[in-house]
């Protein structure tokens, strides 16, 4: 039996720039939920300016209901006001699910610089214009970009004693344009499931370095962030596998005090609805969806913050928790 609220409910979702998944992702929410609660029901989808932080601050003082943000493993750390969130805690955040995605940080260079590997970037410390996300305080990707080069033993001082510097954009898209035109050396990104990524190292444009072992080993011992390496064959001419920073999967999060009853409903239309979102993503092989699908519930039951008390007595009804 589907759950209906009589009580009509005005809500504000936070999702992305505007055209990308999370927009995508909140459209879907908002037309289930407002489906089964109370007729005056309306939601609104704000857009963010910088790097995706500002979503979180929303939600934590209660301007907004609900916000989706990437990658999972960096967002505990906003409970408690480290690492990137220093100075802006938010203890108030809960989840009410993980939808999946596949997603890796690589750093690639132009082929004729004939590097391949951060060893040889040490050694030959050329002076590189490399693309990336602004490290602004507000830029998940730029933050942990910066991180992952330091790892290697190339943080931004080092980079610009070699001559160097970063090209920094807020969207992954304008750094791999800026790739794809010529303007840079390499790019430092996610995303990698993208035509944006496949156009440039299929084309032969840019060449992906591995990673390296001691660095992500010092990135998981430092900051819990895990490894996912890239198959061969995950590109047509990627021959060997390439080994990388995860930057995984989308938490959906509200505040504790969301109403349990709205936090209820919203779990189960994430659920038991989610055949309406894998469809708008079937046409792309699973490997290259920006969504990972099959979504399994189980799976979705199991984010890196905790879940709202209306999220677990779904997850219990259902027989996902114990």
């Amino acid at each position: 039996m589907q759950p209906a609220l009589s009580r009509s409910y005005h809500l504000r979702f936070v999702g992305d720039w505007g055209q990308a998944n999370f927009h995508r992702i909140c459209s879907w929410l908002c037309e289930e939920f407002c489906k089964r609660a109370g007729p005056r029901s309306r939601v609104a989808i704000w857009s963010i300016r910088a790097g995706g932080i500002e979503a979180i601050d929303l939600v934590q003082e209660g301007e907004v209901d609900l916000c989706l943000v990437t990658p999972a493993m960096l967002m505990p750390a906003a409970l408690t006001g480290q690492s990137i969130f220093q100075g802006r805690a938010a203890p108030n955040l809960r989840s009410l699910a993980v939808l999946p995605q596949n997603d890796r940080m690589v750093l690639a260079l132009r082929p004729d610089l004939g590097i391949r590997s951060f060893e040889e970037l040490r050694s030959r410390r050329p002076a590189l214009r490399i693309a990336t996300s602004r490290n602004d305080g507000t830029n998940f990707i730029g933050y942990i970009s910066r991180l992952f080069m330091a790892a290697h033993g190339i943080d931004e001082a080092t980079l610009a004693a070699w001559g160097g510097s970063y090209v920094e954009d807020t969207n992954p898209r304008d750094s791999l344009a800026r790739m794809e035109a010529g303007e840079v050396d390499g790019v430092l990104q996610e995303a990698i499931m993208t035509p944006w990524w496949a156009r440039i190292v299929e084309s032969g444009l840019a060449v992906p370095l591995s990673a390296e072992p001691s660095a992500l080993a010092r990135l998981r011992a430092d900051h819990g962030f895990p490894a996912n390496p890239l198959p061969a064959g995950y590109w047509k001419n990627l021959g060997a596998p390439v080994e990388a920073l995860d930057f995984s999967d989308f938490l959906v999060l509200v505040r504790d005090d969301m109403d349990e009853e709205v936090a209820h409903l919203l779990t189960w239309c994430l659920v038991e609805t989610r055949e309406a979102i894998e469809r708008q993503y079937r046409h792309l092989p699973p490997q290259r969806s920006p969504l990972s699908y099959p979504i399994d519930p189980a799976r979705m039951a199991r984010p890196s913050i905790a879940l709202h008390a209306g999220a677990q007595r779904y997850y219990r009804e259902a027989g996902l928790l114990a």
